[in-house]
């Protein structure tokens, strides 16, 4: 992948060079625009934004300490402390700091010629675009928006991850909020294929009408490059212009008089909350069932989307439908939760509009218990309505839904909601018995004398006064506005279904992976272990930040996890440690790359993938190239791989099949580089890896990526980094080195239960099975926690070994852990009551003390945790 030089950037910027940086071959590599993610300042350039609140160039100097050297400013701007104080650093002036990202990212995206998905709309463009990539991910290498990136600087962020010799796809949605930013967005997503969701009231505000709004926004689908656009004919706005622009695509409809290419018929089927539908698909001749895992109305045209492009890639039903049943759910989209006190929870917390909100009054609509329906809502975000209009406009949808009582949080929802329950209270006193109710469009609530309003400046004070048995038995619709942080609220309403939770810190994951990079020199790639669970804390969920934090590579270690690492949509490059041959076609099938460690493995890989020239493929967008290998060389470890006396028949393997033979990396395993006492036995190790390793690429007649360090090893032996390290436990919080700087690493796992019952037991009395309970002298207090050795909590912490911490107080276990539980003594926790929070390792009890305390190792503890344990991520 090739980046641009700093000096060749003036035209392309439409800028000029006011300083040259110290380093003439500097290049461009990692976009910047705020000062606290300079994590890679070696070809970091930083973009001085400037903003109603905040101006960028404040931060060059903090920058420039951080080792960023490449700066695009404004314009006529005075640099803090003058030009003076950055010698080494070039520096662009331009017009618009925005405009130059913008500029650098559109020419980055011409070096790509595969296809790209632009993706637009009012609602849905995030998780369209979440599932469309997991459901190509078996055929496509995708790059994608992360998280909601769609703005003027999100767009051109994502789109900068594109490298043209890795990725076969792109997917980056685009929103808008006034005219003329999605010509802007086009310039640099340049789509070849493109889907529109729908079109909501979302950021009205912006424009003069609803066909303004459309036309701006179909503006992304211009380009000459463009082919395809895939969107829905229910919508009539839409379908008409799209007629007009005369642009191709693909439709459903569920109104027969309407054309479409495909035609979907939906209904609710069995089991609960799932949707059955027929595809009928003229073009094709293909007629075909399907059974979406959902049943609301906004996950089912979410997924439609979706559907269609599989169609038209002529992807085969029975995989489609495989693919299908594996969706991942997208946090914070409509979710559906069992909350306290037999009450049921829609999540809805991620965005909140009038459309989103009639979508998923629906969904309530469509729940059968009994019960109250509650919604919970916050202020209505850019609406282009007047308060008064807008807010009778939400009430106007309550009684479809039959929804009893309102919530508002926010100061806008609050005071027209008072306005509005003032109104009702005067027409409900003026209307006499059996007379018509007032025309205001808030009227019908008086209809319902049990209709209850409750208004909240602030999520804090709705938390402050939550008492959730209020909500007993009800079903609460919720949906708010990001800033509100409504997932509090669902946090504080959902039911804890297992007392023990595996908290995952994604911020510390993040802290923790920065880390091991400012370790690195430049140029040296990472690939990360997400190994056995990510140790634990959660593949899919710790692959996804990886692959947002722009990892190089991932490795697993048997093909079932990089099968569903795949399934759920990561695209990075995944090696396999222990891939079995008969897997090699299942690996190719997924995109993975074995780990081959003996002639007769590599014999094996050589006769799988020796296919004729001629061989048809799938279909053109499903090309399976034979998968890239990494040769694994014993240096020491003496467990896998070649030895030194294997290596004059594998050099002559690799001349006679270099052509074909795509050989992606050489790796060995270090056995003792966590240990000072072995560090001659270490070096031995690198020295032997390095003759092996020349030995090999002048049989292949290049050179390949080559890595033997691990976490350990990337802080002990720096100098060994070659141009690949593999980071493990480090990643997680764990030093195995005991060389990190002092409180450099932020624990990333916190893994906690709940006491589920407190006894006072008399002296003498003994507890739990084999009574190896120690008998006390006097009174005890004995605290039963809910978690066992079938939760992962090893039995040797039993007897005492083991503490946990309860109001900051240690507690010492006592008998023998449990399947299901565990006792601990809680004498001298005077607070602690059932139902309080134990915690079982992380901040105040480390691992690595808590293994040494049984005789094992913090790997051990981490992995240990059982897939039944739920699993919290947290980020700030």
């Amino acid at each position: 992948m090739s980046f641009p030089p700093f000096l060749d950037l003036p035209a392309r910027v439409s800028g000029h060079l006011r300083q040259a940086p110290a380093d003439a071959s500097a290049t461009v590599r990692h976009l910047l625009l705020d000062s606290r993610r300079a994590d890679l300042p070696v070809g970091a350039a930083f973009f001085a934004l400037r903003g109603p609140s905040h101006d960028g160039h404040r931060y060059l100097p903090d920058l420039y300490a951080q080792g960023v050297r490449l700066f695009f400013v404004e314009e006529n701007t005075a640099l803090p402390g003058g030009l003076a104080a950055y010698p080494e650093a070039g520096i662009m002036e331009v017009a618009s700091p925005l405009a130059a990202l913008q500029a650098l990212a559109a020419a980055h995206r011409a070096q790509f010629t595969a296809s790209v998905i632009g993706i637009t709309g009012s609602n849905g463009k995030t998780i369209v675009k979440e599932w469309l990539a997991q459901l190509l991910s078996p055929d496509e290498d995708i790059c994608r928006s992360p998280r909601s990136y769609n703005s003027q600087v999100g767009v051109p962020l994502s789109v900068w991850e594109l490298n043209p010799e890795r990725h076969t796809l792109g997917i980056f949605e685009a929103g808008i909020s006034e005219v003329g930013e999605m010509a802007r967005l086009a310039r640099i997503i340049r789509p070849t294929e493109g889907i529109f969701t729908n079109l909501g009231t979302a950021h009205d505000a912006g424009f003069a009408s609803e066909e303004q709004k459309l036309l701006e926004k179909l503006t992304l689908f211009q380009g000459a490059d463009f082919q395809l656009l895939f969107y829905c004919a229910d919508q009539f706005l839409v379908r008409a212009a799209v007629a007009a622009r005369q642009l191709l695509g693909f439709s459903w409809t569920r109104q027969p008089t309407l054309p479409a290419d495909v035609r979907f018929t939906t209904e609710a089927s069995s089991p609960a909350n799932t949707t059955r539908l027929r595809a009928e698909y003229p073009a094709t001749g293909l007629t075909a069932e399907f059974t979406l895992p959902f049943a609301d109305e906004p996950s089912i045209e979410n997924a439609l989307h979706c559907l269609a492009v599989l169609l038209h890639r002529q992807v085969e039903p029975a995989e489609i439908q495989r693919r299908l049943l594996r969706l991942h759910p997208v946090a914070m989209r409509l979710e559906m939760k069992l909350g306290r006190h037999d009450s049921y929870l829609l999540d809805d917390t991620y965005n909140n509009d009038l459309a989103g909100l009639a979508l998923a009054l629906n969904a309530l609509a469509r729940q059968s218990r009994p019960g109250r329906r509650t919604l919970i809502i916050s202020d209505v975000l850019e609406s282009g309505l007047s308060s008064a209009e807008l807010y009778a406009r939400v009430a106007a949808l309550l009684p479809a839904a039959g929804v009893s009582r309102l919530i508002g949080i926010g100061e806008e929802i609050s005071r027209e909601l008072k306005i509005i329950n003032y109104k009702l209270k005067i027409e409900s006193e003026a209307t006499p018995s059996g007379s018509d109710a007032s025309t205001d469009p808030a009227s019908f609530l008086t209809s319902n004398s049990q209709f209850l309003i409750q208004t909240y400046p602030t999520t804090e004070a709705f938390l402050a006064q939550l008492n959730s048995t209020d909500f007993a038995h009800e079903t609460i619709l919720i949906k708010g506005a990001r800033r509100f942080g409504f997932e509090r609220i669902v946090a504080a309403l959902q039911a804890q279904q297992h007392g023990t939770v595996l908290e995952v810190n994604l911020d510390a994951l993040s802290h923790n992976l920065q880390y091991y990079r400012r370790q690195l020199s430049p140029g040296t790639r990472l690939m990360v272990m997400v190994k056995a669970f990510a140790y634990g804390a959660g593949s899919y969920e710790v692959a996804s930040l990886l692959e947002f934090q722009r990892a190089d590579y991932l490795a697993v270690a048997y093909a079932d996890e990089g099968i569903a690492l795949r399934e759920a949509g990561i695209s990075l490059p995944i090696m396999v440690m222990n891939a079995a041959p008969d897997s090699f076609e299942t690996l190719r099938r997924y995109r993975l790359e074995p780990e081959i460690y003996s002639l007769e493995m590599l014999d094996e890989y050589l006769a799988t993938f020796d296919i004729p020239a001629e061989s048809p493929l799938p279909t053109p967008y499903s090309p399976l190239p034979t998968p890239k290998i990494h040769l694994k060389l014993d240096t020491g470890m003496r467990r896998l791989g070649f030895d030194e006396a294997d290596l004059p028949a594998l050099a002559a393997r690799l001349r006679q099949h270099a052509a074909r033979l795509p050989v992606a990396s050489m790796m060995t395993h270090l056995a003792a580089a966590d240990e000072s006492g072995h560090d001659d036995f270490t070096h031995e190790q690198l020295a032997a890896f390095r003759r092996m390793t020349i030995t090999l690429e002048a049989a292949l007649g290049h050179s390949v990526l080559k890595h033997a360090l691990n976490s350990a090893g990337i802080l002990r032996f720096p100098a060994a980094q070659f141009n690949m390290v593999r980071l493990g436990i480090g990643l997680y919080g764990v030093d195995a080195s005991n060389t990190a700087d002092l409180a450099a690493l932020r624990p990333v796992s916190q893994l906690r239960t709940t006491i589920s019952q407190i006894k006072t037991l008399p002296a003498g009395t003994t507890v739990g099975y084999g009574r190896r309970g120690t008998a006390a002298a006097a009174e005890r207090r004995i605290a039963t926690l809910a978690i066992g050795y079938a939760d992962g909590y090893d039995r040797r912490f039993g007897n005492g070994a083991g503490t946990v911490l309860i109001h900051g107080q240690a507690a010492p276990l006592v008998g023998s852990v449990c399947m299901d539980m565990c006792m601990v003594d809680v004498t001298n926790i005077p607070a602690a009551r059932a139902g309080d929070v134990a915690v079982i390792f992380g901040e105040g009890l480390p691992l690595p003390e808590l293994a040494a305390r049984i005789g094992t190792i913090a790997y051990e503890l981490l992995t240990s945790v059982s897939e039944r344990v739920k699993r919290v991520f947290v980020s700030e």
